[in-house]
């Protein structure tokens, strides 16, 4: 369980840096520049941890899945960002996705 502790922990550390990424415009902006390395760096440690008990190809399905959904829900709201339908569609497919491999899979590590 501690290992899923960490693979959430490197969610949302990717999801400030990917959210400090867009407005970093282009790394032009110091302080969201700042935000997205260390983000990524934090990210990146949690999910090596996550990773010495989770199979990389589950821990990166949850990752990938999770960090998609959530960055899209950020997308609506803080940049005005609306999907269309194939997206929505897209990302329930995503969320079945993740759902079946944490649910059903042997390799799920649980």
């Amino acid at each position: 369980m501690k290992s899923y502790l960490f693979l959430f922990l490197a969610i949302i550390f990717e999801i400030i840096a990917i959210t400090a990424l867009k407005y970093s415009e282009q790394f032009s902006k110091v302080i969201p520049s700042i935000i997205t390395v260390l983000g990524y760096a934090v990210a990146f440690y949690c999910l090596s941890i996550t990773l010495k008990t989770v199979p990389v190809g589950i821990a990166y399905a949850i990752w990938s899945g999770v960090g998609i959904v959530m960055i899209t829900l950020i997308g609506i709201v803080a940049f005005k960002q609306i999907p269309d339908l194939p997206a929505i569609l897209g990302l329930l497919l995503i969320i079945a996705g993740v759902i079946i491999v944490n649910v059903f899979s042997k390799t799920a590590g649980h």
